[in-house]
């Protein structure tokens, strides 16, 4: 994978300035690694799917970092399975690891398995994904899930022409057609990317420069459950059919995810969309994403998919391996959000990472010379072996 990893050396500096004082979560018999050595430890590792780059791309992170570092690592992938998810983390827990890091398939459905792991005073990181209705998680570390809204929202009314915070220059005016796609209402997460988006183009919905015309505007009208590419697909056809049978044309499509853009854009290309250059009658909307999953950003590249919100999980997972050593070591780690992330027992102390914004113009500068991905990968559409 082109992703290039921190080395062993940058990440024991990263993690050298992570940890402050004081008794945190690991500091008893089983998560108190204090006295131990890493190489004495293991950290279980919960991520929920290998359908998706993006979340192999993170468990693999994760678990090269914390390797680095000495730990023995565990790490399973559920398959989109919450009974699978459930079980691998039960039996992280019978095995003894020291902590767990957990991307939820469901937010709601592991209170029993944290019961046993706060039991067993194992500290539990919750990744990306807000655990909820548990008081048994112990930090969480993020993206700012409100932003990504935000972002998402701006670059649909970019592409438009529509002026806004990141194009105040702007000079399309509408009325424009567009639908909205929301993320699994299982992810707490996508509730903040949809309420950020929303507090973007809500405003414009109401003063009629843009039109969902279809009336759906609720997040249960325009969920996708488990972020799944081909629900997405399914439902934008039905959009097609139903809300577009009398000829208007869609301008743009609010995507949450790059997997569901690419779903959506499946559906379009079918009906006749397709880039202006390509001399199709219909121009192919203005869609968004999240991500930047190689196959998107080639689509991108190639002029068919907007734009897509890059979040760096290599910083991500840094920063769980900065949580889980902390912990390990018998501090608490360290948190620059302790108001906003309430999993409904407590508020969640979290570490949020910034985010940015990607249009053609942005792949060479973001994603190239960062290393995140390569020229030649951009141009296939595919990572490397």
């Amino acid at each position: 994978m082109s992703r290039k990893l921190f080395t062993a050396m940058g990440a024991a500096a990263a993690l050298s300035l992570a940890a402050c004082g004081g008794e945190g979560a690991g500091s008893g018999s089983s998560g108190g690694g204090g006295a131990s050595a890493p190489e004495d430890l293991s950290i279980g590792v919960s991520m929920p799917t290998q359908t998706s780059e993006r979340w192999i791309a993170d468990g693999n992170s994760v678990k090269e970092q914390l390797e680095a570092e000495g730990y023995e690592v565990k790490l399973q992938f559920a398959n989109d399975d919450i009974p699978t998810q459930s079980q691998q983390v039960d039996q992280m827990i019978t095995q003894g690891v020291n902590a767990l890091i957990i991307a939820a398939i469901d937010g709601t459905a592991l209170s029993t398995q944290l019961q046993a792991a706060a039991d067993a005073d194992i500290p539990v990181i919750s990744y990306d994904r807000l655990i909820r209705d548990s008081e048994n998680v112990n930090f969480y570390v993020s993206f700012d899930n409100f932003k990504v809204g935000v972002a998402q929202g701006n670059a649909l009314l970019t592409g438009l022409g529509i002026a806004n915070d990141d194009a105040p220059d702007g000079t399309a005016t509408g009325p424009f057609n567009i639908e909205l796609f929301a993320g699994s209402l299982d992810d707490n997460n996508a509730f903040f990317f949809f309420e950020g988006a929303m507090s973007v183009l809500q405003p414009k919905i109401d003063d009629g420069t843009l039109v969902v015309k279809s009336g759906q505007t609720d997040i249960e009208q325009v969920a996708t459950l488990r972020w799944q590419q081909e629900t997405a697909q399914k439902r934008m056809e039905d959009l097609l059919t139903g809300s577009y049978a009398d000829g208007t044309k869609v301008n743009g499509v609010l995507s949450p995810y790059d997997g569901l853009s690419r779903g959506i854009i499946t559906a379009l290309q079918n009906a006749g969309y397709g880039p202006t250059t390509e001399g199709g009658a219909n121009p192919m909307p203005i869609v968004t994403g999240q991500d930047a999953e190689i196959a998107s950003v080639k689509l991108i590249a190639d002029g068919v998919q907007s734009s897509t919100i890059f979040k760096d999980t290599r910083l991500l997972a840094e920063q769980a391996v900065v949580a889980a050593k902390a912990f390990l070591e018998g501090n608490e780690p360290e948190a620059n959000n302790t108001e906003d992330y309430d999993n409904g027992v407590k508020i969640i102390p979290s570490y949020l990472l910034p985010v940015e914004t990607v249009f053609a113009d942005d792949i060479e500068p973001v994603l190239i010379e960062s290393e995140y991905w390569t020229a030649e990968e951009v141009e296939a559409g595919q990572a490397a072996d």
